[in-house]
């Protein structure tokens, strides 16, 4: 059985960082690409960050340069850290394997303020 659990969300203020992290259980972290997608109130999701299982990064535009995503094979971790915060950042925050998305986690809000 998968389990991916979502923590480090919180609220700050707009140019603030939070670290996000994803606990992976059972045996599909170190074989698969794993990713981070949030989901604002109104819109659909979208694919924050992905990773693939040798460490090689893809950004979305909105957030080149701000965020930075890693792994932690050892650990079955996953990392999103989060600088520079915008208001547009806010939105519930969700660990996912690559590239099937057959599993998510609950999910962590992440909020910024202006």
């Amino acid at each position: 059985q998968v389990q991916l659990v979502e923590s480090g969300g919180g609220s700050v203020q707009a140019g603030g960082s939070l670290r996000l992290s994803c606990a992976a259980s059972g045996s599909i972290f170190s074989r698969n690409g794993m990713g981070w997608y949030r989901q604002a109130p109104g819109k659909e999701r979208e694919l924050v960050a992905r990773i693939s299982s040798g460490g090689y990064p893809y950004y979305a535009d909105s957030v080149k340069g701000r965020f930075t995503i890693s792994r932690d094979n050892a650990k079955n971790m996953l990392y999103l850290q989060m600088n520079s915060l915008k208001p547009e950042d806010t939105a519930m925050y969700y660990c996912v394997d690559w590239p099937r998305r057959t599993y998510w986690g609950q999910g962590t809000q992440v909020t910024v303020s202006s």
